[in-house]
């Protein structure tokens, strides 16, 4: 991740190289931190506690304890994990599942055949955007129903 220092490197760089970055933009941004006005978790080759705190502190695993109720209000909260995904990103949703389970708080998870990127379209088509029309109520124009009727 350190040697991406222009536009031109990052699209260059790897799948998991850009997901770090997204994860940054996501978990460590800086305004004052150009060209990509993140922090990442490594500077000079020296770790960044902060950073890597901010991170660990932002993974859904470690937010359900301090949000169970905010949560339970929720309408919908679905998640999967590739069968051949590596491993902590596996052991990550099935350790979340439970968590979940644990506090009675009702979710859709799927563990499925594939990887982590080779299903993406089939599962954006097949399981998020049904579930999204399911779940969300979006769209809707008629006038009772946004009065709650």
């Amino acid at each position: 991740m350190e040697g991406v220092k222009t536009f031109d490197d990052f699209a260059k760089a790897d799948i998991a190289t850009k997901a770090a970055f997204a994860s940054a933009a996501a978990w460590s941004p800086n305004p004052k931190n150009p060209p990509f006005f993140v922090d990442l978790p490594w500077h000079n080759g020296v770790q960044q506690t902060m950073v890597i705190a901010k991170w660990i502190a932002n993974r859904p695993l470690f937010m359900v304890d301090e949000n169970v109720w905010n949560l339970r209000r929720l309408r919908g909260i679905g998640f999967d994990s590739a069968k051949s995904d590596i491993p902590p990103n596996i052991a990550g949703a099935n350790i979340l599942h439970d968590e979940l389970d644990t506090y009675g708080i009702s979710h859709a998870f799927e563990l499925y055949e594939g990887d982590h990127t080779n299903k993406v379209a089939a599962r954006l088509e097949k399981v998020v955007l049904p579930f999204f029309a399911r779940t969300l109520d979006v769209g809707r124009t008629d006038p009772a129903h946004r009065r709650g009727k």
